[in-house]
């Protein structure tokens, strides 16, 4: 391919640009070889002339195609250059948002400058798993790789983060550590990765700090190895750090901070605990107030404080460490603020002993206050032969302080790392570690110092690394393919370290400067230039005789030579040193000891010791000798620095490099200068040019061919050999064969050959357009000419008709006009004649009307004078006569008023008098007897007069008979008088009916008068009528609307209930899942202290044994309530699992009796209501009983005594039997050998017998005479009330006579008695008479409303049809017919009710027969058993099976083993669904009907602890699971079937209703048990995802369902990644739905409930549209138009298996409604608003975030196909800004939805249930 090829016409290129780096232009003219010049044309349009430097011909980058822009890894480019990758970047960065990229092996993240929702708990699992070229770049996707090599290698793994400061390191090595912390969570409760991740917030504090470049710069590198046990499970953590930046204690640049820390503590100082720290603002502070500013925007110092406080109590750094750290920080501050005073002669100076910062520093030092001022300002010189004391300067003093506090804080930032490491740190066995480097990137400023040297020298030797493994990599990768191998010349910068740190490098020569008395800086630079003057790497300033130049493998770096040897040496005075080793507390003095001292301490305290404080030794350590030297601050790091190289050499590395955008930090600006200037100086360029120098475009066959089969000839398709296709068609396209190789899975490209190629491919599909273009124009143009043509004709057509139209329309017109004048006059002269006759009528009528109504006048005036006077003269009549009626009542009520005050006055004196008393009751005895002699009277007299009675009728019909025969004669004779009289009858009524004719006359004319009058009113009345007919129409719209408003309220607020009920119905199953999922961590406790308990030295407590055997009572645990199970966790979390276990039965029972005493106090308060009613309407009750009927007073008084007096007799009796049996009984067991006992027993019992008899009648005697003295008393009373007048003497005509006292006295109390009975009986007839008169109220009002209703419906029929008015007849007979019918079935289910009830007593009184027969039996036998000499056999009659299951005790646990834990589905494969759960329950039932509480309890708990073991051991297994679940929901629908409820037994047949549980409530257990069903459903649901998980991506986005839809685009590195394992893992769509019938066809066939299997595969649904739709938000290759089509179809496919297996109506269509969506977005126009509008109307169920994320994902396949721009991106957020969606990008893949288990009885019965032989439960028998 030649340079003229590559350079042709519209050739895009890059050229450099001062502002922009590179700048795109075009050619508008083909190069030729030999040219100076290069025509170019800009993007802003404007020409510009490039010239080539003929001897080098060193041409312009050429641009990629448009289709290659924005890739995932920059090396999937075709042309691999500067200008390509930092494009790619910015394209990526700014139009697309997205901020990681990979090149190759390494991933290159952009600092955003703004929170992006990329970092959830979503996105962690969303990478989970996934390979590395699967998805987007991102930390996550690294950090997976990490993991997965680990566990596939099994090698350790590093994660190396690099970067300037403000580029984002830190956070990125924080991400990978969540990532990690989330993926391998620790197995145990130790939560290492909490610790893990609360270790960043106290590194950060100590160890970052705001520079000019970042708020929160690292300044410090570190590295945190987490290391992992064999299931890769996080076990443990350690963190070691390299080259603190000391000098930042003591000073700041201008607009920095010193470290968070002392901030923090400045902002918390207000705090109580802190009050003796003596800080203040940090403006207050030398060492924090120099930068200026103190403050960051956005950053609460005091929350950070807070939150570092929360860290160290969670790495258990106790309290008291905690304030001794920070007593330490602010003394550093202290510090800083002593003042130092100097002296006259300036060579001295001192601090005041009184300076209240240096008294705070030695008092929260613990040290003495005089010698620290005394060595502040002095220092020691030792010689050999005596010491010296000298005074030091101000400076010399200032510098001393600084070495100070920077020391302190050091020694205090160890203390803190290795405390850290310590809380970390496990005894476990370390597997495997993976390595976080959070390390400084290559720096150079305006002035770089000894630290920049050493952060360079670090990157040094890390390019050095990362070089030696990329070049590895491709090593791997060509030989893997078997590609010829050559070396590839890459930089190696071994020269430049071995300048740094060979013998007699930089660092060697410092340190032996250092060692020099008298050494300085500039002596130190001179020996560089004289050494190594001559080295490449090394120069020499021209301006400078103190600074030197390192050619580095970034940049030249100009570091001055000033301060090196002092931060080398890194001295502190021995003095000062010493005061703070005689400390008084303890921390301070082990910060200071020497390592020497350390290293002792740790050996006399042993290996593993892990003692906070080391020992010191009483006498003063030995003096070092001078020889011994301090390691000085370069020999240290260069020691951890090998440390570390060694160690990332033994690791497999992966490399994030972070770039700093701006130096603005502006969020999302790109500033391409210092972009280019990092991506130099981090080695990505590097990467890009090892790739270039090689083949870094790969191709596999199968994509190439796809791709590219559009260049091949229709010959070369027939081979079916892809391999030979493509070897042929890139040896007639290529004709360099150095340009590609053929690999054995690839085809391997130099760079810019597959640009040629796409170059070809576009070629040839524009030449396919434009013929494409010519045909379709063509007959475009044919049909337009044809349209044209056919439009002619047609208008000639219609113009012709419309000509013929008008002439006749004008023909009819005029003969319509003729017709008009016509009729118009003929009406008119109509009308004229009609007007003049209705005036002549109305005239008439006026005048004839006017005359009749002047006579009637006058009648009638005469007629009302005639009634006035009449009514007048009646009422006066009538008043007279009230008058004097009213003054007789007066006089005679007067008279009869003081009559009675007398009698009553008579009556009261009579009633308190003794006398009285004895005369009611003398002669009761002669009454009864005088009122019985009376009735026999009376009835004489009664047969008497019905005697006279008879013969008077008699008389009386024969005198009627003589009567009739007189009349008959009388009329005989009268006959001729009377027709006279018939004559003038007939002329009297012929006048009188002239009379009424003309009445009659009279009456119609007022009648037409008054029906005139009402047409009128009628007319008037119509008109009103309509305006309220419109009334009420506009009424009833404005109640439609407000029904309707109304309707869409209570709709609205039905669904905020839905909602609420589905979302507390997720909570509980929420809380259950948690609860399963705390059992089985207590399960694992417990199997590991099980493990730990049989180690040697320990022994077990038989107790936790015993409770380890089994899960004893767990599962009886009540979740009735959410509050119950919260409460009971409690108690168990408080008290122990075991103890809660034991006393949990208990606490149901109390649950139980708690709740049966709440009902009974509210039945007690609804009858203290109704008492307090009652006694409200006493009264009432009081005037009730006057008029009750005596004589039935007198029956009730009479039963009611009756009844008392047989109760109490009876329990007298029943006491004297009792004795009398027991001393029969006693008798019978002392003198068991004589016979007479028998005998003396039924003596005993006839005597009994004759002597209640002679009660019975006595007590009968007694109640007769009670009441018929009370019937006496009574009648006296009636009499009393009749005859007023009567004096009371006559009225006791006994007496005067003599009354024995004690009758009397017993007759008193016999009367009070019955009285008392009386008042009793007449309250409980009047509540019994209340009662009833509100049920008929009741009754009536239920009338009443019922007559309304049927009133209602009647006016409704009214306004219908003929044919409606039936139909609307018949069903509302149909559903009175229902009412009455469903009445009926609950009043037969109540009688049922008692009928079963009294069944049931009988029985238990027919067992107790039974028995007691029994023992009289056997008694019997035992006597005469000498009597018996054959042996009788009998036969017990066949009795029908009662659907119970008896069982012993001691089979229970093989019923279990049987049943449940040894099981299997398979085997039950044709018998009745759910076989287990049937037979358990009939077990349960005998255990109920035997009134075995034990036994019920034990079986359901062994029954649910087995289940819960059977699905342990089976977790895995779906069909298992499955089985499970249905057996459990049919236990428990069987439970609520048969458990008496009669909200439950609605569908039993009465067959069914004979099963249900007599005895006990299981309410408990059908709560323990639904909740063990969520807990099998949630498994189930986790089997089914697990299974189903890695199918979706490959089978929805990957697999070509339409075949030749999806294009194929060149790929990267990330293609041929280390995580992707060999071979082909890819499923169709087919094999899901294979999956998802297996899936259905288990659950229908082992009798799953059809509702349950709805939601199942509603949750799967979800799953797929979750999983699928966060890969495709997470995918660049796959957004694209063919993928949505794909997807279309797919969600189609799975649409149809729905209805094809009626599952429809689950909701699972709903719940892919956002992938739907997805995939029309995909397919949808995206250039104009409309289109925008569009997009907005359509994707409601997207949130924001996830359609800009599409769209910025979206990819085209090729040339053809335009990009979404950035402006139509942010139409669509404009447009989208009011929606209050979620911040959360993808969708919540683990979310369940809240199962339901809907009530589904069962059909069978249980004695049709067949149990078969090979369950092996023959030990059951049949009841």
């Amino acid at each position: 391919m030649s340079v003229g090829e590559l350079y042709s016409q519209y050739t895009r290129v890059w050229i450099p640009d001062p502002d922009e780096v590179w700048r795109s232009a075009e050619l508008t003219k083909d190069y030729k070889e030999g040219e100076k010049s290069l025509q170019l044309r800009l993007e802003d349009g404007t020409i510009r002339e490039y010239p080539i430097d003929v001897q080098s011909n060193q041409l312009p980058f050429l641009r990629n195609p448009d289709i290659l822009v924005g890739e995932n890894d920059l090396t999937a480019l075709s042309y691999l250059h500067e200008p390509a990758v930092l494009h790619n970047l910015k394209v990526r960065f700014l139009e697309s948002n997205h901020i990681y990229t990979y090149c190759g092996i390494v991933l290159v993240a952009i600092n955003p400058y703004e929170q992006l929702p990329i970092y959830g708990q979503d996105v962690i699992y969303a990478y989970s798993g996934q390979n590395m070229g699967d998805m987007d770049p991102h930390i996550f996707a690294v950090a997976e790789e990490a993991y997965k090599q680990m566990a596939r290698d099994e090698k350790n793994q590093s994660i190396i983060v690099s970067g300037e400061s403000g580029a984002g390191k830190t956070v990125s090595a924080k991400y990978a550590m969540r990532y990690f912390a989330t993926v391998g969570g620790s197995a145990s409760d130790t939560n290492i990765e909490e610790k893990v991740l609360a270790s960043s917030p106290i590194m950060e504090a100590i160890g970052n700090a705001k520079t000019t470049r970042n708020d929160n710069s690292s300044r410090f590198g570190k590295y945190i190895q987490i290391g992992f046990d064999k299931r890769y499970h996080i076990i443990g953590a350690n963190m070691r750090t390299y080259l603190l930046e000391k000098s930042r204690v003591v000073f700041q640049a201008d607009g920095e901070r010193n470290y968070h820390i002392f901030y923090q503590l400045c902002a918390a100082a207000s705090l109580p605990e802190f009050k003796e720290l003596a800080l203040t603002c940090a403006e207050d502070f030398f060492y924090t107030s120099q930068g200026g500013d103190t403050h960051i925007e956005g950053i609460d110092d005091a929350e950070d404080f807070e939150k570092t406080r929360q860290a160290f109590t969670l790495l258990g750094v106790r309290e008291s460490h905690q304030i001794s750290i920070f007593k330490i920080i602010a003394s550093i501050l202290h510090l800083g603020n002593v003042e130092i005073q100097a002296e006259r002669d300036g060579d001295s100076c001192s601090v005041s002993p009184q300076d209240a910062h240096l008294n705070d520093f030695c008092r929260l030092l613990g040290v003495e206050h005089s010698q620290m001022v005394h060595w502040l300002c002095h220092r020691k010189l030792v010689t050999t032969s005596e010491t010296y004391v000298k005074t030091m300067s101000p400076q010399q003093v200032a510098n001393a302080r600084s070495a100070l506090a920077k020391h302190i804080y050091a020694q205090l930032f160890g203390w803190i790392v290795e405390h850290v490491n310590k809380a970390l740190c496990t005894a476990l066995k370390q597997h495997a570690f993976i390595g976080v480097l959070d390390i400084y990137g290559f720096e150079t400023f305006e002035v770089n110092s000894f630290e920049q040297f050493c952060i360079n020298y670090a990157n040094e030797k890390l390019q050095q690394q990362f070089n030696s493994h990329v070049f590895k990599l491709e090593q791997e990768e060509y030989m893997k393919e078997q590609i010829p191998w050559t070396l590839i010349d890459f930089y190696d910068n071994q020269p430049c370290i071995d300048l740094i740190e060979a013998k007699l490098g930089i660092l060697d020569l410092l340190d032996e400067e250092c060692k020099v008395p008298k050494g300085t800086d500039q002596n130190w630079a001179q020996k560089l230039y004289d050494r190594h003057s001559g080295s490449q790497h090394f120069q020499k300033p021209r301006m400078s005789n103190t600074a030197f130049i390192v050619v580095h493998f970034a940049d030249k770096v100009e570091y001055l030579s000033d301060g090196f040897l002092e931060k080398n040496r890194d001295t502190v005075y021995e003095e000062q040193i010493n005061i703070l080793k005689a400390s008084k507390f303890p921390l301070v003095a082990d910060l200071f000891h020497d390592d020497k001292d350390s290293i002792l301490a740790a050996t006399t305290s042993g290996k593993g010791s892990s003692s906070k404080i080391n020992i010191r030794s009483a006498r003063p350590p030995l003096k070092a000798s001078n020889k011994e030297h301090k390691k000085t601050v370069g020999h240290q790091f260069r020691t951890s620095l090998h440390l570390l190289m060694e160690t990332l050499n033994a690791t497999t590395p992966h490399y994030v490099r972070c770039i700093k955008p701006n130096d603005e930090k502006l969020p999302f600006h790109f500033d391409p200068k210092r972009a280019v200037q990092q991506l130099r100086a981090c080695g990505v360029l590097e990467t890009i040019r090892i790739s270039a120098a090689g083949y870094p475009s790969r191709w596999a066959y199968h994509d190439f061919f796809n791709r590219y089969r559009v260049l091949v000839k229709k010959r070369e398709l027939g081979n079916t050999d892809k391999k030979a296709i493509c070897r042929s068609v890139l040896e007639n396209l290529i004709k360099d064969p150095d340009k590609f190789q053929f690999g054995r899975t690839k085809i391997f490209f130099r760079a810019g050959q597959v640009a040629y190629l796409e170059k070809l491919r576009a070629d040839k599909f524009r030449a396919a357009t434009i013929m494409i273009q010519k045909t379709v124009r063509g007959w475009l143009q044919k049909v337009k000419y044809r349209r044209l043509k056919a439009a002619t004709l047609t208008l000639q057509r219609f113009c012709r008709g419309h000509l013929a139209r008008r002439l006749a329309e004008q023909l009819r017109r005029t003969r319509a006009a003729i017709v008009f004048q016509k009729q118009y006059r003929m009406r008119r002269t109509r009308l004229a004649y009609q007007r003049a006759r209705r005036a002549a009528v109305i005239i008439q009528a006026f005048t004839r009307g006017m005359l009749v109504r002047r006579s009637y006048r006058q009648v009638l005036m005469e007629h009302k004078a005639t009634v006035l006077q009449k009514h007048v003269r009646g009422w006066m009549a009538r008043r007279r006569f009230r008058r004097l009626r009213g003054a007789a009542i007066v006089i005679q009520c007067a008279f009869r008023m003081l009559k009675a005050k007398q009698e009553l006055k008579a009556l009261k004196i009579e009633a308190r008098s003794a006398e009285h008393l004895k005369r009611l009751n003398v002669g009761m005895e002669n009454k009864v007897v005088q009122l019985q002699r009376k009735i026999d009277d009376q009835n004489k007299e009664f047969r008497t007069l019905s005697e006279q009675l008879s013969a008077v009728t008699s008389t009386h019909t024969m005198e009627v008979e003589k009567l009739k025969k007189e009349l008959a004669r009388y009329q005989q004779g009268h006959s001729g008088d009377s027709s006279l009289r018939l004559q003038e009858e007939v002329e009297s009524l012929r006048a009188e009916l002239q009379r009424a004719h003309s009445e009659r006359k009279i009456l119609e004319d007022t009648h037409t008068k008054e029906k005139d009058e009402l047409k009128k009113q009628v007319a008037v009345l119509e008109q009103e009528n309509a305006l309220l007919k419109d009334e009420k129409e506009q009424l009833n719209n404005q109640i439609l609307c407000q029904v309707k408003d109304e309707f869409a309220q209570n709709s609205v607020k039905e669904n905020l209930m839905k909602r609420e009920l589905e979302e507390e119905r997720s909570r509980y199953q929420n809380l259950v899942k948690e609860y399963s999922r705390l059992e089985q961590r207590y399960d694992n406790l417990r199997d590991e202290m099980s493990i730990i308990k049989q180690t040697p030295g320990h022994r077990r407590n038989p107790s936790n044994q015993s409770s380890l055997e089994s899960d004893s009572n767990y599962p009886s645990i009540s979740t009735s309530e959410v509050g119950d199970t919260e409460d009971t966790l409690q108690q168990v979390e408080d008290i122990g699992l075991e103890k809660a276990a034991m006393d949990m039965t208990v606490f149901l029972k109390l649950q139980k009796r708690v709740r049966e005493l709440e009902q009974e106090r509210k039945k007690l308060q609804v009858q203290l209501e109704k008492r307090e009613q009652l006694d409200g309407r006493k009264v009432q009750g009081e005037q009730a009983k006057n008029d009750l009927d005596l004589d039935q007073d007198a029956d009730l008084a009479y039963n009611s005594l009756k009844r008392q007096e047989l109760e109490s007799e009876n329990k007298k009796l029943k006491n004297d039997l009792n004795e009398l049996r027991k001393a029969v009984a006693d008798q019978a067991t002392q003198n068991n050998s004589t016979h007479g006992s028998p005998d003396s027993y039924h003596l005993l019992l006839n005597q009994l017998k004759l002597a209640n008899e002679e009660l019975e009648v006595r007590k009968e005697e007694v109640l007769i005479l009670r009441t018929q003295i009370v019937s006496a008393d009574q009648r006296r009373l009636a009499g009393k009330s009749t005859e007023p007048n009567i004096n009371a003497r006559t009225s006791w005509p006994n007496s005067e006579k003599h009354v024995d006292q004690e009758d009397a006295i017993e007759a008193y109390h016999g009367v009070c008695q019955t009285n008392r009975l009386l008042e009793a009986q007449l309250q409980a007839q009047s509540r019994e008479h209340e009662e009833e008169v509100e049920g008929l109220k009741a009754q009536v009002e239920a009338l009443k409303e019922e007559l309304d209703k049927q009133q209602q419906t009647f006016c409704q029929t009214l306004l219908l049809s003929p044919e409606a008015q039936v139909e609307f007849g018949v069903q509302q007979e149909i559903s009175r017919l229902t009412n009455e019918n469903l009445d009926l079935k609950e009043l037969v289910e109540k009688l049922e009710k008692n009928e079963r009830k009294l069944k049931k007593q009988l029985k238990i009184y027919m067992k107790k027969v039974q028995d007691l027969e029994a023992a009289q039996a056997l008694a019997q036998s035992e006597r005469k058993r000498h009597e018996l000499n054959r042996q009788v056999t009998v036969q017990r009659k066949e009795k029908d099976f009662q659907g119970m299951l008896e069982y012993h005790k001691e089979d229970e646990a093989l019923l279990i083993r049987n049943l449940v834990t040894e099981l299997k589905p398979q085997t039950l494969a044709g018998t009745v669904p759910c076989l287990p759960a049937y037979v358990l329950y009939m077990c349960i039932r005998h255990a109920d009907y035997v009134n075995d509480d034990l036994k019920v309890h034990s079986l359901l708990t062994s029954t649910i602890n087995g289940i819960k073991k059977v699905l342990k051991k089976h977790n895995e297994d779906f069909e298992m699971t499955s089985f499970w679940l249905s057996n459990t929901c049919r236990l428990l629908h069987c439970l609520k079937q048969y458990s008496g409820d009669e909200g439950f037994m609605t569908q039993n047949t009465p067959k069914q209703n004979e099963h249900c549980l007599k005895n006990f409530d299981l309410t408990e257990y059908r709560q323990v048990l639904s909740d063990l069903s969520i807990q099998i459903y949630q498994q189930l649901i986790k089997i089914a995802e697990g299974v189903l998980q890695p199918m979706i991506v490959s089978a929805m986005l990957e697999n070509e369902s339409i075949q030749g839809l999806s294009g194929v685009k060149p790929t990267g590195y990330r293609k041929r990644s280390s995580s992707m394992v060999d071979g082909d893992n890819s499923y169709c769509l087919e094999a899901v739905i294979r999956q998802m019938t297996s899936f259905h066809t288990v659950m229908r066939e082992q009798g799953l409930d059809p509702e349950i299997i709805l939601q199942v595969f509603k949750q799967l649904f979800y799953m797929i549209n979750a999983v699928t739709l966060n890969n495709l938000l997470l995918r660049k290759d796959v957004c694209s138009w063919s993928t949505g089509m794909q997807l279309r179809y797919n969600i189609s496919q799975l649409e149809e298996w729905l209805r094809g297996r009626n599952l429809h109506q689950s909701g699972a269509v709903q719940t892919m409604e956002p992938l739907i969506q997805a995939a029309q977005l995909l397919q949808l126009k995206k250039k104009t608003p409309e289109d925008a509008e569009a997009i907005c109307s359509l994707c409601t169920s997207l949130s924001t975030q996830q359609i800009v994320k599409i769209l910025n994902l979206y990819t085209p396949l090729n040339e053809f196909e335009e990009r979404v721009t950035v402006a139509f991106i942010r139409t669509i957020q404009a447009q989208l800004q009011e929606r209050n969606d979620p911040q959360q990008l993808l969708l919540d893949s683990k979310h369940m939805f809240p199962v339901l288990f809907p009530f589904n009885p069962s059909s069978l019965t249980m004695d049709s249930i067949h149990i078969p032989a090979y369950l092996n439960l023959e030990f059951l028998s049949e009841v």
